[in-house]
C-alpha cells in the first residue's frame, strides 16, 4: 500500500497521518547494535485514545555501534590554567582535573590544599 493509499485509509478511520521529512532513522539496541533505515518515510499517525505510531519504510541495514572515544572534560589551557594558579606541574594540574571532573576551581583549590 502506499502512503497516499494509506493516508486516505486513515482519514477514514479517523486517524490523522503526519509526513516526517527524514534524512536517515536510527534504532539503538540493548545489545548495543543499530539498525539504520537509509533513505527513509516516516509518518506519525495519531489517533483519539491512542499514543502516536510511527510508521517507517525503507532500507533496513545492521551497523555495530562504534565506541566513542572519551574525551576528557577539560581542555590543555586548562591545564596551563591549573598548573599556574596552584603553582605545579602539567601532570599535576592534569591529574586533579581528572578527579575532579574537569572543575577548574575544585582543581585549583585541591592542589592548593594539598601543600
Amino acid at each position: 500500500m502506499s502512503p497516499r493509499d494509506l493516508q486516505k485509509a486513515m482519514k477514514r478511520l479517523g486517524i490523522k497521518l503526519e509526513e516526517v521529512n527524514a534524512i536517515k532513522v536510527t534504532i539503538e539496541l540493548d545489545t548495543g547494535e543499530q539498525l539504520m533505515v537509509e533513505d527513509p518515510q516516516v509518518m506519525i499517525m495519531k489517533a483519539k485514545g491512542q499514543p502516536p505510531m510511527l510508521y517507517i519504510t525503507g532500507e533496513i541495514k545492521k551497523v555495530e555501534k562504534k565506541e566513542e572515544e572519551e574525551k576528557p572534560p577539560f581542555t590543555e589551557e586548562d591545564v596551563a590554567l591549573v598548573a599556574e594558579q596552584a603553582g605545579v606541574s602539567l601532570e599535576e594540574a592534569r591529574k586533579a582535573l581528572e578527579e575532579t571532573g574537569g572543575d577548574i576551581a575544585e582543581a585549583i583549590l585541591k592542589l592548593q590544599q594539598e601543600e
